[in-house]
């Protein structure tokens, strides 16, 4: 089984320590000097690094940070959406589309305090396999 690490861009490291554990009910793993801490209690590791806005070394272009979905973004999956996006809302978070209901169950749109975008499932019925479609 392969390992994921997410890392996330933060202007400020405490107060996105702050929102994300508070939250998403996550915790400090381990801190790695000023510029990057570890937080566990989900299925994988989300790293918070400091946002610079400098290129990774050997980039072509510097990070940007207007408001826009990336190729990757989070989605949480929670038992009760309405009181997820109520604790992410009080941390600071701001919706960008309320709950929704879809064949899968409920989602919504949201982005944290540093404007990025994370998604809140609440998975009903048989989930995601309400929607696929058989692989070969």
């Amino acid at each position: 089984m392969a390992r994921i690490v997410v890392n996330v861009d933060v202007a400020d490291l405490e107060r996105g320590t702050r929102f994300y554990t508070r939250a998403f009910g996550l915790r400090i793993g381990r801190r790695f000097g000023s510029d990057a801490i570890e937080l566990v209690g989900a299925e994988v590791s989300l790293y918070l690094l400091v946002a610079s806005g400098a290129p990774h070394p050997g980039a072509t272009e510097p990070r940007r940070y207007e408001r826009h979905w990336t190729p990757v973004h989070l989605d949480f999956v929670v038992d009760d959406i309405e009181v997820a996006v109520a604790a992410a809302l009080a941390e600071g978070a701001r919706l960008e589309a309320p709950s929704s209901q879809h064949r899968y169950g409920k989602l919504a749109v949201l982005a944290d305090p540093f404007g990025n975008g994370f998604c809140f499932l609440q998975f009903e019925g048989r989930g995601y396999d309400e929607i696929a479609t058989a692989v070969g």
